[in-house]
């Protein structure tokens, strides 16, 4: 396994009035570092398009899942697309991303608008190969990746952005392309450039999108690993190995939680530096802690954590909260969601004597909730999550 790793995003806005969307995304996971990626487009809109494109995406990732070549695989799908009579256009389109140990892409592209690839914050031209299969056009492409480029792929409802409304032909791929040159920074996720297409498009339309518009971006990132250590051990005499592992572990180091600060400094040979300054009424303040990344409180911080975890998972990314307060929570929440690719949380299984209260409803089992609840999102964000429990 090398350094790097494949990060993927993709967002979607339905065709305005319509309650299923007519685009797919199929991610099929072939180890750490192999990824495919299918974006098919269904013809129309609605129900007869959900279903086409859903079809198309599952047939391919089926395929591939069960060790076919990609071009029998896309020799098939040709083959099984039936052609429109009326528009002739295929009933589904697609693109289809391929990465291989996080270096090379292998893309195939059907009908759909081409993929762009951005590097160093510029359009890069790629070669593109076309073959003819079933009487389709098809264009394949091997792609050498470097870190930190975009892979940025759509269906066709992002060049309709604007058609009729704000631009008379549409929104161009070469203004798609400028678009990102002047928005997307090295440091952003895939699921921020996604969001960040997609609003735009769904601007463009005036809020009321004359197609599905679907946005799907490989970000190819360096591993960074975030440790997070959430309460003491329950064996009073486990302390100095729970701290040992915690501190060993490369990457950056979050200490949550009162007591387990406190052992946390001791172990070091540091003090607790507490910051009074309350950015969120709701949200008590972190602490320092020299060699520690962040100190913060434990379960009403790490509570919010999951609350914003969940809304990560259903709404917009860009423009939340956490994005750019910063309490405790908030720069948990970015170190987590964006920075980490690779996360191990060490927690302790000791009760809080504080949390017996019967007039505070926290228990032990709401803390391992907490973890186990986070460690479900952090892993469909497509993050490596390690539990270790002392």
């Amino acid at each position: 396994m090398n350094k790097l790793c494949t990060e993927i995003g993709y967002q979607s806005v339905n065709k305005y009035g319509e309650q299923l969307c007519g685009d797919r995304v199929e991610v099929i996971s072939q180890g750490d570092d192999n990824y495919v990626v299918v974006l098919a487009d269904g013809l129309g809109s609605g129900v007869k398009a959900n279903i086409l494109s859903t079809l198309t995406s599952k047939i391919i990732s089926t395929m591939i899942a069960n060790g076919m070549s990609l071009l029998n695989c896309v020799e098939t799908i040709a083959a099984t697309l039936p052609i429109c009579e009326e528009r002739k256009v295929a009933y589904s389109t697609f693109t289809i991303v391929r990465t291989i140990e996080n270096r090379i892409a292998q893309v195939v592209q059907y009908d759909n608008p081409d993929l762009i690839l951005l590097r160093n914050g510029k359009s890069v031209d790629y070669e593109k190969t076309e073959v003819e299969m079933e009487g389709k056009k098809i264009y394949q492409s091997t792609i050498d990746l470097e870190e930190n480029d975009f892979l940025v792929f759509t269906s066709d409802g992002a060049l309709f952005a604007g058609m009729g409304r704000t631009m008379n032909f549409g929104w161009q791929r070469e203004e798609i392309v400028a678009f990102l040159e002047k928005m997307v920074q090295p440091s952003f996720t895939a699921d921020m450039v996604s969001e960040l297409l997609l609003d735009e498009c769904n601007k463009l339309y005036g809020g009321e999108p004359g197609d599905d518009t679907t946005i799907c971006t490989v970000k190819i990132r360096p591993r960074k690993a975030v440790n997070v250590l959430f309460g003491p051990p329950s064996n009073p005499s486990a302390v100095p190995q729970m701290m040992e592992q915690f501190f060993a572990q490369e990457g950056k180091h979050i200490v949550c939680g009162g007591t387990t600060s406190s052992l946390a400094a001791e172990f070091l040979g540091k003090t607790v530096e507490i910051d009074l300054n309350y950015v969120d009424d709701d949200i008590p303040p972190i602490a320092h802690i020299k060699g520690v990344d962040l100190v913060t409180e434990g379960i009403v911080t790490m509570s919010r954590v999951l609350e914003y975890a969940e809304n990560y998972s259903k709404e917009s990314q860009i423009y939340a909260d956490w994005n750019v307060k910063n309490d405790g929570a908030s720069q948990i929440a970015r170190l987590l969601f964006g920075e980490a690719t690779d996360i191990w949380f060490f927690v302790g299984r000791a009760v809080n004597p504080a949390h017996q209260n019967p007039k505070l409803p926290i228990s032990f089992h709401l803390k391992m909730h907490l973890i186990e609840s986070l460690s479900e999102y952090l892993t469909k964000m497509g993050k490596r999550v390690k539990v270790s429990y002392f």
